[in-house]
Formats: structure tokens, C-alpha cells, sequence
């Protein structure tokens, strides 16, 4: 039982001791207390206090006396970001978190360095380093197999986040942590070279978080065997080549997300999209040589993609028309076509999507008239974007809101220098863009906010009800 766990445990005597006033229990309160007071004087592992005091030194630097200040890490004076659990009567430490999480939370020294004994804790589920290695102290991930191997039947948790001095490449060692559920290395911009094709191998997997780091190469296809994986979210790197097909053996996946990088090759193939039945996020925008067209050939978008909620393709190079499929997704919420070469008329069933609350259009080579209802601009307001398409116009209908940036159909052959082809910067500049988690957060976007943009992002907070943490 870990410490922290009490309520659950009051709880529990309470019942029990309720039933015994009924008469169906005896000496429930002395057995309880008894419980108590021998998980109160539990010891901890000795070896384990002394390789704990060790790894922390090497982090927060040889000034800090854990022995001193922290006789009893496990009972009476515990570390604040070091948890434990308890393991055939003695204490162990579990989960450690150091960085400038709270006021009194553990903080990096400058010479801040991984020591041999942090890998000698034996029951450690989870580890955390936030801030902790700064640039003027570059650090590599320790890359011995036998280093991680001695945690890879316990650690199921591994995150690293906004550690500049964390440098040189992931490796593929942690291939190794055969009971990993969490990988999070978010905003180490010093972190280079190709994801690991190891990491495949972590068959408990369920997030996959590497965004905003400066990683490159292509996408494994070994990833596509992680079965178990609800969330990838290789987002702000340097990532090339195409997005694997064998990424549809992630039938599981609930978030996909690949935006800011510079993949090529195409959406993914249709067979792909269908087999990843759980898929409700499919982040892709700012790929501008990835391509390719919208078109499917055997089905379409609401078959293929009957689950997705955010669908963002924005800035991908896409060419050709928006296909009538795309207006009969019942689920999706937020559509991103923006900033693409996309061409021919704008389906009025976009409009009639039940559940759409932000859709973008701008920034294309649409033509024709768009056959929204007034009451659709008016409810949309500056979630609805369909300015810089110099061949689209939109019918007045007798009066009512209208489309920013676009002429009334009558007018479109003497276009108002205020109304067709307006920039985005003249229209309250581009749209928020969709946010994968709380996780990917951290990355900061590549496409900032107006002003008058901001009145969207009630509706982000409701499509991204998303767990950064699972």
C-alpha cells in the first residue's frame, strides 16, 4: 500500500466498523489500528534509502543532506516528488519527480547529472525531470541497454520535459522498458537524430509523446505495432518521408498527432484511415510538401473516419476538391482545410455537419457560390473562415450575416478591394489551431492568435477534452 492511500483505508475501517455495530463484526477497530500502526513503523529498504539520497544528490547537487533532512523519506519526513509503496513490510520509493513543479519541489543543480544508483531503485514506476538540465549543461540520456534494462520489469512512466541541455539522440535502449505505459520527451530542443525503431517494442505502450523536440528522419513503421497506443504525438520536429501505412495497426489510437514537421507523400492511404476505427484527432497541419488530394476511391470520409471529432489538414499542399463525404461527418466538430491549393465548390453539407463548431476554408482556390444559410455565419462568427478564395462569392439571400471577406455573388466580377481576397491579417487574423492534449500544449503553436480569433476557443477546450494525462 503506498503512502497517500489513507482515505481509501478510513473508508474501508468505517464499513467494517459499522458492520460491527450491527453485530457482523468484531474487534474491527482493533484490527485496523493494529494495520495502522505496523504500516506506520514499516522500515525502508536501507540499500534503497542510500542509492535514493545518491540519485537525488546527483541531480540537486552535493550541497543537499538528504540524510539529513529527510531521515524517514518514506514515513515521518518525506521528499516532496518522491512517492512509495510498501512491499512485503518494507519501503520502497516508486515515483520520483524533480523540477520546479511546486514551491518546495526538488530543483536541478547547473551540473545537474544521472547517476548509476538511480537505476539501482528497484521498485520505480515513475520518473520525471522537468527543467532540470539547462543549455550551459549539455546531458545525452544515459544509452547503456544494461542501465535501463535494470528497470524495465518496474518503470512505467518516463517523462522529460523543457530540458534545453538534454542533448544528443533518444536511445534506443529504452526500447528496453518492456513495462512502459508513458514515454513523454516534450520541448528538449537539443534532443536530435531519428526516433528510435526500438521503441516498437514497447508492447504496453499507451502515449507516445515526443513533440517539440529537434528530432529527424522518418516515421518507424515499427511504431504501427504498438497496439495498446491511445495517443502519438510526434509534433514540432524535423520528421521527413511519408506517414508509414503500417501505422494502421494502431486500432486502439485515439489521437494521431504529426503537425510542424516536413512529411511528404500524401494523407494516409484510405484502407489505413478505416482500419483505425478508434481515431478521433488527426492532427497533420503545417506539413506544406506532404500533399496529395482528399479524394477517396472505394468509400468516403464518414465511412472511412466515422469517429474523428478534430480533423486539421491545414498548410499540407493539398490539391483538387473537398469532397460531399466530408458534410456527412456526424462526430467531427473541428475541420481545418485552410492554406491548401484546393479548388471547385464548397459542399453546403459542411455547413449541416450536426456536431461542427469551427470550420476553416481560407487561403484556397475555391470558386463558386457558398450555400450556407445566414443562420450559419451568424452562430459560426469567427469560427467560420472562408476569405482569400478570389473565385468564391456567397448569395445574399435577403439580408443577414455574411462570410468575412467575401463579395456577395452579384459583385464577384468587380470585387470590393475590401471584401474578396482579404488576407488573413485584414479578417482578425488565421484560426486557432487545434490542440492535441494538455501534453502537447507544451509545444507552443506555430500559428498565433488574434484578438477577434479568440472567442474560438471555447470550442478547443470541448474538442479537446482529452487527457494530457491518461
Amino acid at each position: 500500500m503506498g503512502r497517500g492511500g489513507g482515505g481509501f483505508l478510513l473508508l474501508a475501517l468505517a464499513v467494517l466498523c459499522f458492520l460491527a455495530l450491527h453485530g457482523g463484526i468484531r474487534g474491527c477497530a482493533a484490527e485496523g489500528e493494529e494495520g495502522a500502526a505496523a504500516e506506520a513503523e514499516a522500515p525502508m529498504d536501507e540499500k534503497e534509502k542510500r542509492a535514493l539520497y545518491a540519485a537525488i544528490e546527483s541531480f540537486v547537487g552535493t550541497g543537499w543532506n538528504g540524510s539529513g533532512l529527510f531521515p524517514d523519506p518514506c514515513g515521518q519526513t518525506p521528499i516532496q516528488g518522491v512517492s512509495c509503496d510498501l512491499f512485503n513490510g518494507l519501503w520502497y520509493p516508486t515515483a520520483i519527480t524533480i523540477g520546479p513543479v511546486l514551491d518546495n519541489s526538488l530543483q536541478c543543480a547547473q551540473d545537474a547529472s544521472f547517476s548509476p544508483e538511480l537505476f539501482t531503485l528497484r521498485r520505480l514506476k515513475s520518473l520525471t525531470f522537468y527543467a532540470c538540465f539547462p543549455a550551459s549543461n549539455p546531458t545525452p540520456i544515459p544509452a547503456s541497454s544494461s542501465t535501463w534494462e535494470k528497470l524495465a520489469g518496474t518503470l512505467e512512466t518516463l517523462e522529460l520535459r523543457s530540458n534545453p541541455g538534454l542533448a544528443g539522440p533518444i536511445p534506443a535502449s529504452l526500447g528496453r522498458l518492456s513495462s512502459l505505459q508513458s514515454l513523454v520527451l516534450v520541448d528538449n530542443r537539443n534532443l536530435t537524430g531519428p526516433v528510435p525503431p526500438e521503441l516498437g517494442a514497447l508492447a504496453r505502450l499507451r502515449r507516445l509523446v515526443l513533440s517539440g523536440n529537434a528530432l529527424s528522419g522518418p516515421i518507424p513503421a515499427t511504431l504501427g505495432g504498438l497496439n495498446r497506443l491511445l495517443k502519438m504525438d510526434l509534433s514540432n520536429n524535423l520528421l521527413q518521408g511519408s506517414i508509414p501505412m503500417e501505422l494502421s495497426g494502431l486500432q486502439s489510437l485515439t489521437l494521431l498527432d504529426l503537425r510542424n514537421n516536413s512529411l511528404t507523400g500524401g494523407l494516409l492511404p484510405e484502407l489505413a484511415l478505416q482500419s483505425m476505427a478508434a481515431l478521433q484527432d488527426l492532427l497533420l497541419s503545417n506539413n506544406p510538401k506532404l500533399g496529395g488530394t482528399l479524394m477517396m476511391k472505394n468509400s468516403g470520409w464518414d465511412k472511412v473516419a466515422p469517429s474523428l471529432a478534430t480533423l486539421d489538414l491545414s498548410n499540407l499542399g493539398l490539391v483538387g476538391g473537398i469532397p460531399e463525404s466530408m458534410g456527412k461527418m456526424t462526430r467531427l466538430r473541428f475541420l481545418a482545410l485552410d492554406h491548401n491549393r484546393l479548388s471547385g465548390p464548397v459542399p453546403p453539407g459542411l455547413a449541416a455537419m450536426p456536431s461542427i463548431g469551427a470550420l476553416y476554408l481560407n487561403g484556397n482556390n475555391l470558386t463558386g457560390a457558398l450555400r450556407f444559410e445566414p443562420e450559419f455565419y451568424r452562430r459560426m462568427g469567427s469560427r467560420f473562415a472562408s476569405w482569400d478564395n478570389q473565385g468564391l462569392c456567397y448569395s445574399n439571400g435577403g439580408g443577414g450575416a455574411a462570410p468575412a471577406g467575401v463579395a456577395v455573388c452579384k459583385d464577384v466580377q468587380e470585387p470590393p478591394a475590401s471584401s474578396v481576397g482579404v488576407r488573413d491579417d485584414k479578417v482578425g487574423g488565421r484560426k486557432p489551431e487545434a490542440s492535441s492534449s494538455i501534453v502537447a500544449s507544451s509545444s507552443s503553436s506555430s500559428v498565433g492568435l488574434s484578438a477577434a480569433m479568440v472567442t474560438g476557443l471555447w470550442f478547443l477546450g470541448l474538442v479537446q477534452g482529452m487527457l494530457f494525462f491518461l
